[in-house]
C-alpha cells in the first residue's frame, strides 16, 4: 500500500538521484503523458482513443509472454578476437599493447570500412567464469564518438588518448588518473562488416592489472539499414533551432508551441528555460519569446490548462504561468510553496495536475487545478524504494487510475479517484527496471498498457493491466539492442514513439500483442551541429494535438513539425482525435 501523507509531511533524502539527473539530459527529458498535446482550445484532458479501440481486428485472446527485462540475459560472445591476459595479470608491455589480443581469428582487413568518423554505441559482454568452470557472460552499453576534424573523439565517455587507426587496424582507448596509478580503457577492433558495424574485444586495466574482459560491438548511429529518411506519410514541415539549452519537451496550445531546454553538459553554457514559437504558420514558426530564470535551469516537461502553463523543475518545483496572451507567458508562481523540490514530469488531467517528484522525496504530488492558475496541493503519493536511484519518472492518468512510470520498481496502477484515499492496486515490475513513461487504452474490452524504459536497449512491452493485481506481458517491439525509447503517445490505434537515435516511430497497435510500424522518420543524423555521442540523444519529445501535425523536439535539432499520417494510411485507427 503505497504512503500518503500531508503536504507537510517531512521528505526522505534522495540526493543521490538529484546528482545524477543534473548531469544526464536523458533522465530529465521531457516525459509526455497522454496523446493530448493542446489543441487551439486546449482541455489539457488525456485521450487514448474511442473507449473500445481494438475491434476488430483483435478478439482480446492473447498469449503470456516471459519477462526478460531490459539489457538482461547473455547476448554471446560478440567477436572472434580474445584478450590475452587473464584477470589479475599485468601485460609486459601495458594495457595499449595491441599484442594483448589475439586477433588470428578476424579479418582485419574489413576494419578499412570503419570511417574516420562516426557515433557509436558499443555494447561491452563480460565474461563471468562458473564454479564449474564454465563461462557466462553479461552486458552493458558505452558509447564512443569518433572525429576527423580536429575535435576529441571520445569513448566509455572520455576523450581518447590512444588513437591507433589504420587500413587494417583499430586501437583506442584513454587512462583515468586515480591515487595509485590509473584506470584504462582500451578497446580493439577485430572486423568490420560494413561502415554501420564492427567487431571486437575491451580490457579494462586498474593500475595496470588486468579487472575486465570483454567482447565487444559497436553499432553506428546511422539510418537503419535501407532506411529512407521517412515513410508512411510523415513528411518534414519545417525545422527549428532552439537555441536554448538542450531541449527536451513541447507542449502545443493556443496555435503556440512551447518548448523546454534544460541546461546539461551537452551544450554547456546555454540556460535552460522556455522558448514560445508561434506557430499560427507550421511551415513558418516565429520565435515570440524566450524565458531564462537564473535560479532555475532543470526545466524538463511542460502542460497547459487553460490560461495556466505548468513547467516541470527540478530546481525548485513546478513553475506557474499564465498564458492569457500566449506569445507572452507571465510568472505566477511556484508550487509546492513549501520548500524547493525536483520535479521532473508534470501531467493535466482534467481538474487534477500531477506532478512526478525525484528528490528529496519520491512524491507523486496531486494538485486541484479547477483554478488553473492557483493550484491547490491535495496529496503526496510515495511508495517503498528499490534503491536509491528510485523515483517516479512519468504518468498517464486514464479511468481513474494513474499509472507511474516508477523507474526502477516498475509500473504502479494506482486508484486516483479520491484524493483522500487513493489506492496502489498493482505494480509490474520487471529485471533491470528503468520505467520511463506509459499510455493506455482499451482494446478489445480489456485495459492495454503501452509501457517503455528508459536505457541502452529498452523496448516497448505492452501490458494487460485489466486486472492490476495479475498484470501480464502480451506483446513486445524493439528496434536496435542498444538504443533507448523515451515518449509514447497512443492516438486511436496509433502509438507514437519517440526513440532517440532511432527518431520518431509510428506502430499500429490495432492488435496489441503484435504492434507493426506503419511509419517512421529519421532525425538523428550524425553531422548535426552540437550532436554528442551521448545515448539520450535525438528524438525526445513529441505532441500529436490533433491539428493535422506532429511537433517533435529533437536534441540537437529543435523543433520539427510534421505532416501527420494520412487518414488514407491509418488502417484500423480511430477516427476519433484526441480533445
Amino acid at each position: 500500500m503505497p504512503s500518503l501523507s500531508s503536504p507537510r509531511s517531512s521528505w526522505v533524502a534522495f540526493v543521490a538521484w538529484g546528482l545524477l539527473l543534473s548531469t544526464a539530459p536523458g533522465c530529465r527529458d521531457s516525459p509526455q503523458s497522454t496523446s493530448d498535446a493542446g489543441v487551439p482550445v486546449d482541455s489539457g484532458t488525456p485521450d487514448a482513443g474511442d473507449p473500445d479501440a481494438g475491434t476488430p481486428p483483435w478478439d482480446g485472446t492473447y498469449t503470456v509472454l516471459e519477462e526478460r527485462g531490459d539489457g538482461t540475459g547473455d547476448p554471446g560472445v560478440l567477436s572472434r578476437c580474445a584478450l590475452l591476459p587473464q584477470m589479475g595479470e599485468s601485460p609486459a608491455g601495458g594495457c595499449f599493447d595491441p599484442s594483448i589480443f589475439d586477433m588470428s581469428a578476424c579479418d582485419s582487413s574489413t576494419l578499412a570500412n570503419i570511417q574516420k568518423d562516426g557515433i557509436y554505441q558499443v555494447r561491452l559482454r563480460e565474461e563471468h567464469a562458473l564454479e564449474d568452470g564454465g563461462v557466462e557472460g553479461s552486458y552493458y552499453t558505452v558509447t564512443m564518438g569518433l572525429r576527423s576534424d580536429g575535435g576529441p573523439s571520445t569513448f566509455y565517455y572520455r576523450p581518447i588518448t590512444v588513437d591507433e587507426r589504420g587500413s587494417d587496424s583499430f586501437l583506442v582507448g584513454h587512462t583515468i588518473p586515480v591515487r595509485d596509478g590509473g584506470v584504462t580503457f582500451t578497446l580493439a577492433g577485430c572486423e568490420a562488416p560494413s561502415n554501420r558495424y564492427f567487431t571486437g574485444c575491451f580490457v579494462r586495466c586498474t593500475n595496470g592489472k588486468v579487472t575486465e574482459r570483454a567482447t565487444a560491438d559497436a553499432h553506428r548511429m546511422v539510418w537503419g539499414e535501407g532506411e529512407q529518411e521517412s515513410s508512411g506519410g510523415l513528411e518534414l514541415v519545417s525545422e527549428t533551432y532552439v537555441a536554448q539549452g538542450t531541449p527536451v519537451d513541447i507542449y502545443v496550445a493556443k496555435n503556440h508551441a512551447y518548448v523546454v531546454s534544460a541546461l546539461t553538459y551537452l551544450r554547456p553554457g546555454k540556460a535552460g528555460g522556455l522558448s514560445i514559437y508561434d506557430v499560427t504558420d507550421r511551415r513558418h514558426p516565429v520565435l515570440r519569446k524566450v524565458i531564462s530564470l537564473p535560479d532555475d535551469q532543470l526545466w524538463n516537461s511542460v502542460w497547459t490548462k487553460g490560461d495556466a502553463l505548468y513547467v516541470a523543475s527540478q530546481d525548485t518545483g513546478i513553475v506557474v504561468y499564465d498564458i492569457t496572451n500566449p506569445a507572452d507567458p507571465q510568472l505566477v508562481r511556484r508550487v509546492p510553496s513549501s520548500a524547493p523540490l525536483a520535479v521532473h514530469t508534470v501531467l493535466v488531467d482534467g481538474d487534477r495536475l500531477y506532478g512526478m517528484g525525484l528528490w528529496p522525496a519520491n512524491n507523486t504530488l496531486v494538485f486541484d487545478v479547477s483554478k488553473p492558475l492557483e493550484p491547490q496541493l491535495l496529496q503526496r503519493l510515495s511508495f517503498p524504494l528499490v534503491d536509491t536511484y528510485d523515483a517516479p519518472h512519468d504518468a498517464f492518468a486514464y479511468q481513474g487510475r494513474l499509472y507511474i512510470s516508477h523507474q526502477k520498481s516498475g509500473l504502479h496502477v494506482v486508484d486516483v479517484e479520491n484524493p483522500n484515499d487513493m489506492k496502489l492496486l498493482g505494480t509490474y515490475a520487471y529485471p533491470n527496471a528503468t520505467a520511463h513513461h506509459n499510455a493506455v487504452g482499451t482494446f478489445a474490452g480489456r485495459t492495454i498498457a503501452f509501457e517503455g524504459g528508459e536505457n541502452h536497449g529498452a523496448h516497448l512491452r505492452v501490458l494487460d493491466v485489466t486486472d492490476p493485481a495479475h498484470i501480464v506481458k502480451i506483446g513486445a517491439f524493439q528496434l536496435r539492442p542498444t538504443v533507448s525509447i523515451h515518449n509514447i503517445l497512443l492516438v486511436g490505434t496509433r502509438l507514437y514513439i519517440t526513440w532517440y537515435q532511432e527518431g520518431v516511430r509510428v506502430l499500429d497497435v490495432a492488435n496489441p500483442t503484435k504492434p507493426r510500424q506503419v511509419a517512421h522518420f529519421n532525425t538523428h543524423r550524425e553531422t548535426d551541429p552540437e550532436r554528442t555521442d551521448d545515448a539520450f540523444e535525438g528524438a525526445i519529445g513529441i505532441r500529436v494535438p490533433g491539428d493535422g501535425y506532429v511537433y517533435v523536439v529533437d536534441t540537437s535539432r529543435g523543433l520539427l513539425i510534421l505532416n501527420e499520417l494520412p487518414r488514407d494510411t491509418q488502417a484500423g485507427a480511430s477516427s476519433r482525435q484526441p480533445r
